[in-house]
């Protein structure tokens, strides 16, 4: 199990900010192998959920209110430790995201641009699709949201 902390990037120690940036780092760029900008000076207005096992960060996203991502409330950077993944875990760090925001916006409507082959794994949150595929970052997406 997971142990899941909410915090600002004020809040966030340099350690944790650091941790969190390195994983995103390892999947996004490395696994993933797609040279983009994932310091894109959002970081600092989203509200950070943290994924701890064994107090180490090997789980993460960034959530938003409406208005500073989309329209809509988001969910964005979602990422799980490569050798953590058979344990569900992506599910443990989604669902306590949709609380985050729901707690901390008041907030149910979420929008998210997902990774196509990450279609089912959001269907299984309550998530659907709404539009075309495109490109973000030469990675098929396609938009997301969930009522």
């Amino acid at each position: 199990m997971l142990e899941i902390k909410v915090k600002t990037f004020q809040e966030l120690t340099i350690q944790e900010l650091y941790d969190s940036l390195q994983l995103r780092s390892e999947i996004f760029v490395v696994e993933q192998d797609c040279v983009y900008q994932d310091l894109d000076g959002k970081d600092q207005k989203s509200l950070h959920v943290l994924g701890f096992k064994n107090n180490k960060i090997i789980a993460y996203t960034r959530i938003f209110k409406p208005g500073d991502y989309f329209e809509e409330a988001s969910i964005g950077r979602v990422v799980v430790k490569k050798n953590e993944r058979q344990y569900k875990y992506g599910y443990d760090i989604m669902k306590a995201s949709i609380e985050a925001i729901k707690n901390h916006f008041n907030e149910t409507k979420i929008k998210i641009s997902a990774q196509i082959y990450l279609k089912q794994f959001y269907n299984n949150l309550g998530f659907k699709e709404i539009g075309d595929l495109y490109l973000e970052d030469d990675i098929p997406h396609i938009t997301m949201t969930r009522e």
